[in-house]
């Protein structure tokens, strides 16, 4: 029992150097604030009805008509039965946001060394550099915690599938089905799809050996274990995965029926994004030496120029003031790479990126080589549109690849693996069946190629580069001057030659420690904490330089992100039902009026697709009949005053309406252009599809027909109609094929689509009730595997444990 107590505390105290680390990184929210995070704000926008609703009724709804006229919930936080794994989740993040993410960087990488039977001291130094690489703290500033969430599972995934080739059948299939649960329960596809990636390269590594051996059978039945695992826990969160699924397929992340653009063009790609969209953030070849070096291409693309460069002497001379010219140089940009838009550099850090090479040298087998290949397969995605012919074979003929944009994300997987690579390098070095000579000759090239590397461009760099970037030159060339210009990239020149020679002297640090430790200066132990503290003053140094103290905000700033302006105050004046679209801004890319109105735009990185048709066709365009159309009687603008200020606009179709003529559309791209200048209140478009549906060949318009919205909620809408015959009824109301039900005097009846997003309906003569309700069966199915899916874990779990006790007293039986 002492034993085990002893062979613990190490775990122990670690587990709680990790809880300090992640408080002492976000300090601040030991005092009761939030890190603020834009993409966060822009969400509370999209999720307040949703939360309203849950807080005032305490049910879900699985639909919000706050957001681009309505669109389910599935995105935007919605809660669903039998959903334990999710319990498990919010269990292990006890921590404050986003010191939670931090510690699961931690936690996570930390099991995954001790499953590769590193001592634990190294596992503790591979997981601070893990955790505090800096583009892991950049999304947590920035609020990608979907994105964060799925990275700091990725561990977990990888220790279950390692165990599991071990031979540790039991231990490899529990911890590979949590694992792979929670990391689907973070609900970032796209991190998750390009796990898939490392994996696979695993699996390859690992045939391959087995092959060798001609242990394919112990392969194979390891392989059936994780299968295994990964479809119970598929099961585990299936109502999330189906409802999703279910969703995307009507997204601008699915199939389109449209086959032009809004120019005219024809459309590239109508199964997913096409290629400008997905390769729009492509990182450059020679910007990966930013895993290394993190000014080598200026840091982000909001880092300002120094005051003390020169720039600001340029600017000087040019005859601005001093306060003029600091103002004129936080608008310069320091970036000059290939990337539209970056928060910060992917620095890995210069000690890690050492140590990986180190490891390179000493480090033997298999796992070498799934590192090597899932290194160079994450590189070569990440550039993009920079090495097009790879990217356009994926886009081409690997699934589901072209659902994703932002190739340069998958940079995840390299900062994943080179911490691991380093710290089994760093186990080989200190291993005593490595010859001396063999790691004397490993720590002379590494250090001479890492260290030869930032001398190159210390001594060579003017000759190498040129620091400029035609994007972002152009503007300053054209606003400023060529003395200015060349001032900048002077600037630039020296933030490179400032960090190359930060990573230099990190690398001869480290280095020198190393080759102390051979010549029997230094211990172990002693090596091991300087490396460590080295790690954690090159990443924390950098990250410092993006998110720290100051991003803090009080927490009702984060939880009330948007304050009411004088628009809001005379919008909300009115209780009617209708929509709001907000000219002020970019409506399609923001949350903000979704907080208190039923918005027309919104903020989501897959929008319904339809209703992103008619914004990129008509809406952005300034078409007023598209508003009309959507029920939008009120339109933000800017005043006079520059402030926020409602217009009414008196021409809004309404809830419902009669029209007196149909025309038919043979397809979607004629149901989305008749749409140009047509009286919608009069006419509406409908797919032949639907034509028997209509009431007749040719409707006749009763003039004394009504039809009334008499209660609203975002999952139930009643109306009540009297017609003297049979009319057609367009709904100001967002079509979506999945889940919504029309009920005609109680009975379910049929409804359609029309003007290309609404839905129709065909109303009978006489007085009646129409009630649509959102009755999405996804959730029950969901829900029910998901119970299932629990039930059986849990026996495979006892019923596990219960031959493994069998088998150990067995075992101490016969002994």
């Amino acid at each position: 029992m002492k034993h085990s107590l002893k062979k613990f505390l190490p775990h122990l105290i670690i587990f709680i150097l990790f809880i300090i680390a992640s408080l002492a990184y976000f300090s601040p929210v030991l005092q009761g604030k939030t890190i603020f995070q834009s993409d966060i704000a822009q969400y509370q926008g999209m999720a307040k009805q949703l939360k309203d609703y849950r807080a005032e009724t305490g049910n879900e709804t699985y639909w919000t008509d706050a957001a681009f006229g309505g669109m389910p919930t599935y995105q935007l936080g919605a809660k669903y039965p039998h959903n334990y794994i999710k319990d498990l989740d919010l269990a292990i993040r006890f921590l404050p946001r986003p010191a939670d993410y931090l510690f699961l960087y931690f936690i996570g990488l930390y099991i995954l060394l001790l499953v590769l039977k590193v001592d634990y001291k190294l596992a503790f130094l591979g997981a601070l550099a893990f955790g505090f690489s800096t583009y892991l703290i950049i999304i947590l500033g920035v609020g990608h915690n979907a994105k964060a969430h799925a990275i700091a599972y990725m561990p977990l995934v990888l220790s279950g599938i390692l165990l599991t080739f071990r031979g540790k059948f039991l231990y490899g299939f529990l911890l590979t089905t949590v694992a792979m649960g929670l990391e689907l329960v973070s609900n970032h596809y796209q991190m998750t799809y390009y796990l898939l990636f490392l994996v696979i390269c695993i699996g390859i590594a690992y045939l391959v050996d087995a092959f060798k051996k001609k242990m394919l059978p112990h392969y194979f039945k390891a392989l059936g274990v994780m299968v295994l695992g990964v479809l119970i826990a598929v099961g585990l969160n299936a109502t999330n995965i189906l409802a999703t699924k279910e969703y995307a397929d009507t997204s601008t992340r699915g199939n389109s029926e449209l086959t032009i653009n809004a120019d005219g063009s024809p459309k590239d790609n109508v199964g997913g994004l096409d290629f400008d969209y997905i390769t729009e953030y492509s990182y450059g070849k020679l910007e990966t030496l930013n895993l290394f070096i993190p000014n080598f291409m200026g840091g982000g693309s909001g880092d300002p120029l120094p005051e003390d460069g020169e720039t600001k002497e340029a600017l000087l001379k040019m005859g601005a003031s001093p306060h003029e010219a600091s103002q004129i140089l936080n608008q310069l940009p320091t970036y000059w790479g290939d990337q539209p838009i970056v928060a910060a550099p992917a620095y890995i850090g210069a000690v890690v990126v050492f140590l990986a090479i180190l490891a390179l040298f000493l480090v033997k087998g298999r796992l070498k080589w799934w590192i090597t290949a899932a290194f160079l397969l994450s590189l070569f995605l990440s550039w993009g549109k920079n090495l097009s012919f790879l990217t356009e074979f994926f886009i081409d003929y690997v699934p589901l690849y072209s659902k994703f944009r932002a190739v340069s994300s998958i940079q995840v997987i390299i900062e994943l693996i080179l911490p691991i690579l380093a710290v089994i390098g760093l186990h080989q070095f200190f291993s005593r069946f490595e010859r001396e000579e063999e790691k004397k000759k490993a720590l002379l090239y590494s250090a001479g190629i890492t260290g030869g590397v930032a001398l190159l461009f210390i001594l060579f760099k003017s000759s190498l580069l040129d620091f400029s970037n035609s994007f972002y030159d152009a503007n300053i060339r054209e606003s400023l001057s060529l003395p200015v210009l060349d001032a900048v990239r002077d600037d630039r020149a020296a933030m490179l030659t400032s960090d190359a020679i930060r990573s230099l002297i990190f690398v001869l640090l480290a280095g020198g420690a190393l080759w102390f430790f051979l010549k029997n200066k230094l211990k172990e132990i002693t090596v091991i904490s300087v490396l460590a503290i080295l790690i954690v003053i090159d990443l924390v140094g950098v990250d410092r330089r993006y998110v720290n103290n100051d991003d803090f905000v009080q927490a009702r700033v984060m939880e009330q992100p948007f304050q009411k302006n004088g628009a809001d105050l005379q919008i909300l004046k009115d209780d009617s039902n209708y929509r709001v679209y907000d000219a002020t801004s970019n409506a399609f890319n923001s949350g903000r009026a979704s907080y208190y109105h039923n918005a027309l735009g919104g903020y989501h990185a897959a929008k319904p697709g339809r209703m992103q048709d008619l914004n990129e066709f008509y809406i952005s365009r300034g078409n007023i009949g598209m508003l009309n159309m959507l029920n939008v009687k009120y339109i933000i603008t800017q005043g006079e005053n520059g402030g926020a200020v409602a217009q009414r606009n008196p021409y809004a179709n309404g809830n419902a309406w009669f029209v007196d003529n149909v025309i038919l559309a043979d397809n979607a791209n004629d149901e989305l252009l008749l749409l140009d200048s047509l009286d919608t209140k009069k006419t509406a478009i409908i797919p032949k599809k639907f034509k028997d549906k209509l009431p007749v060949e040719k409707i006749s318009r009763d003039s004394t027909a009504t039809i009334d919205l008499v209660k609203h909620e975002p999952q139930h809408l009643v109306y009540e109609t009297a017609t003297k015959s049979p009319q057609l009824a367009v709904f100001s109301e967002i079509y979506y094929p999945h889940g919504w039900n029309v009920y005609l005097d109680g009975e379910p009846t049929d409804y359609y689509r029309a003007n290309y997003a609404l839905r129709a309906m065909t109303i009978p003569e006489g007085i009646h009730k129409i009630e649509f309700k959102f009755e999405p069966k996804v959730i029950q199915t969901g829900s029910t595997v998901s119970l299932i899916s629990t039930l059986i874990f849990v026996l495979l779990l006892i019923g596990g444990i219960y031959f493994g006790f069998k088998k150990n007293k067995t075992e101490i039986d016969n002994t």
